[in-house]
């Protein structure tokens, strides 16, 4: 749409002589503008370099309290973080385009979600003559989507269930039968024997709780927030928690980026990145090179974890982050930690996933679009 109305403004503009009026844009211009602007689903805004509101369609008055200046109309219902005079003169000033999604509005005691376009419109001279907005309610789509995404959370905990109930029942079996053997001993005089025993209940039960445990992390919906750090400084605590398992091993971390890392809220992205460092020092076995690298590409972050271990058989790539799958030995692992960081990094609009290059060992990727994070500056 705006693709359209910037080449008839270009068109017509060339009979004014001063674009930035809405007044001097011709007439006919006008009116087809109102006429695209009112046949649409979407609002629509057309706005001046002062943030006077030149032009409001129908749609985008229902959606919006509407108060003469775009940046005040479009904070006056949202508690968004967004500097919304900072966002519309850059499009004046840098020619910038800016797509904020879900952006909660609430207006007459009705809360929408809004997918919002800020778009500059140029005159024939190339300059930027207006500003535009689009407003798309995505607020039906959001809740079926976190309906969808709600009830697929039940049903993998619903499969998870019946895998716990075989997790728990190994440890607990061998729980009675130790104490049973304890009993037996007791009965019989034997003291010492009996104290073997009942550690070794005590290490089933011990086992059982920290199943439990990891089971919580994995099913509760939310995670504990921390403060907001820049990713170096998460890798780096990560490294500082883990420096226990990193005994043996040759750590390095690479930056490949200019200026600042990206600020992330850090809702446990630390827990992600220790249990991949954990990862990685198990499999080397205590002897080994752990690198982890953190780089830009595009507008994602990239923090990937790679080890010289032996790496992922190609059968496993698909299954490694399901939930109580682990290559370890029976005893030593939950088969949770690789799930619980999916969970983490896909609460961020995240993605993690594996790879085997041919020199060995593999590859952790942590991807974070740079939309999730608070900045691109830290303090």
């Amino acid at each position: 749409m705006a693709d359209i109305l910037v080449t008839k403004i270009e068109q017509d503009s060339k009979k004014t002589t001063d674009s930035h009026l809405l007044g001097s844009i011709n007439p006919e211009a006008l009116m087809l503008l109102r006429s695209i602007a009112e046949s649409l689903d979407s609002g629509f805004i057309l706005f001046n370099s002062e943030m006077v509101i030149q032009y409001c369609s129908p749609i985008a008055a229902r959606y919006i309290e509407v108060c003469g200046a775009v940046d005040l109309s479009l904070a006056a219902g949202t508690d968004s973080k967004v500097n919304w005079n900072q966002v519309l003169s850059d499009i004046f000033e840098q020619r910038q385009l800016t797509r904020l999604s879900a952006v909660r509005y609430c207006f007459q005691r009705k809360n929408r979600v809004l997918d919002i376009l800020c778009t500059p419109i140029l005159d024939a001279r190339g300059g930027v003559s207006h500003g535009a907005v689009v407003l798309e309610d995505v607020t039906d789509k959001t809740l079926r989507e976190n309906a969808m995404f709600q009830a697929e959370r039940l049903i993998s905990i619903g499969k998870v269930a019946g895998k716990v109930a075989h997790e728990l029942n190994n440890p607990m079996d061998g729980i009675l039968r130790y104490l049973n053997l304890a009993i037996r001993v007791l009965e019989q005089g034997h003291g010492d024997k009996a104290r073997d025993y009942l550690i070794q209940s005590r290490n089933g039960l011990m086992r059982m709780v920290g199943i439990i445990s990891e089971l919580l992390e994995f099913s509760r919906g939310t995670h504990q927030a921390m403060d907001p750090a820049p990713l170096d400084k998460i890798v780096d605590n990560a490294l500082d928690m883990m420096s226990g398992v990193l005994s043996g091993l040759e750590v390095g971390v690479e930056k490949h980026y200019d200026g600042h890392a990206l600020m992330m809220r850090n809702d446990n992205l630390c827990q992600v990145f220790c249990n991949l460092i954990k990862n990685a020092a198990d499999v080397m076995g205590g002897k080994g090179v752990l690198t982890i690298a953190i780089r830009q590409e595009g507008s994602d972050w990239l923090v990937q974890f790679q080890d010289t271990g032996p790496g992922v058989p190609p059968e496993l790539m698909t299954v490694i982050f399901q939930p109580f799958f682990t290559t370890k030995a029976s005893g030593r692992g939950t088969g949770l930690g690789l799930a619980i960081c999916k969970d983490i990094v896909e609460k961020h609009h995240g993605t993690i996933s594996v790879e085997c290059p041919p020199a060995g060992g593999s590859i952790f990727t942590v991807r974070l679009p740079a939309a999730s994070g608070l900045s691109t500056t830290s303090s």
